[in-house]
């Protein structure tokens, strides 16, 4: 005799399937003012790219790309400073 029994789905969330743990958006949280001016600098080439640019564009990109990285300077000297998880 054959036993008909249903098929169980896997109990456990896949990998892509879970929330982000504390550590992961503490991260996030720290590399936000490097994206804003990341996405600051994106957002000046882009004007650009629609005409001939100016001295007012150049002007923007380099002041964002100053923007960029004393941010990630910032960010840098933050991480040397504190790693999260990390007791000193």
């Amino acid at each position: 005799m054959r036993h008909i029994v249903t098929v169980q789905a896997v109990v456990t969330a896949a990998e892509f399937d879970r929330e982000p743990t504390f550590a992961e958006l503490d991260a996030i949280e720290h590399e936000m003012p490097v994206i804003r001016a990341e996405v600051e600098l994106l957002d000046a080439q882009i004007i650009a790219l629609d005409r001939t640019p100016n001295e007012v564009d150049a002007r923007r990109i380099r002041r964002a790309r100053r923007k960029v990285l004393a941010a990630r300077l910032a960010a840098a000297n933050l991480t040397t400073m504190h790693i999260p998880g990390v007791s000193a």
